[in-house]
């Protein structure tokens, strides 16, 4: 059997259109090192991303699951009038489907939270809650919110900021390139959100991660 390099082996294991995704966005030659290189990046980030994503998903169930008790009391996973409230579409994400489907192999709300999915949690920033939740409970929950907005925009502007979130999460969650996304506004959104909630918890964030240093080291 022929010998081949050390970079095309690892071409190789990777898979070819794998990796020829970063050998398209490399600037640097020859192509393959700089595409091994990209990829190593990449990974790396993706990882140092994942600590912030963590605590502000945490931050953020929290918060509501602090405002699904004011309304529901305690036990709300088993609410029947919360349950009812959630969507539950033919297609796609079902809120309720996937609150049925924990709270039965549960037995508490505390271990009910971290079961649903962050989706559910970016379903709960949607205006089917605002008379009931956010309208009387979403400063409370969230004390250092924009004065000068209303609860819808606020509310609308939280979904917006998870859902960029959210998807950020599940291209690292399949291993899929980061490396085009703008990083550092991702990580000015987690920053913010938590900020939102708790600015000290922010804070201490930003000063245990490494995703923006890492974040600078791009290579071409």
């Amino acid at each position: 059997m022929a010998s081949i390099s050390p970079e095309q082996a690892i071409k190789n294991a990777l898979a070819a259109a794998r990796v020829g995704t970063y050998e398209a966005a490399t600037t640097s030659l020859p192509a393959l090192n700089g595409a091994l290189a990209l990829y190593a990046w990449n990974a790396q980030v993706s990882a140092a991303m994942m600590a912030p994503l963590h605590i502000c998903e945490v931050v953020v169930r929290n918060a509501v699951a602090d405002a699904l008790t004011t309304v529901y009391g305690p036990n709300w996973p088993w609410s029947p009038v919360f349950a009812t409230s959630l969507p539950q579409p033919t297609k796609g994400y079902s809120a309720r489907g996937d609150l049925l489907k924990i709270r039965a192999t549960q037995p508490t709300t505390g271990k009910v939270i971290p079961e649903l999915k962050f989706v559910f949690w970016q379903t709960m920033f949607t205006s089917r809650f605002d008379v009931r939740i956010w309208q009387p409970h979403l400063r409370t929950v969230m004390p250092h919110l924009d004065a000068a907005k209303t609860v819808p925009q606020l509310r609308g502007l939280i979904y917006s900021e998870l859902d960029q979130l959210r998807k950020l999460r599940n291209r690292i969650a399949h291993h899929e390139p980061i490396f085009s996304r703008k990083l550092t506004d991702d990580f000015q959104k987690i920053q913010e959100l938590i900020a939102l909630r708790c600015p000290i918890t922010s804070t201490w964030m930003v000063n245990n991660q490494q995703a923006t240093a890492l974040i600078g080291t791009k290579p071409p």
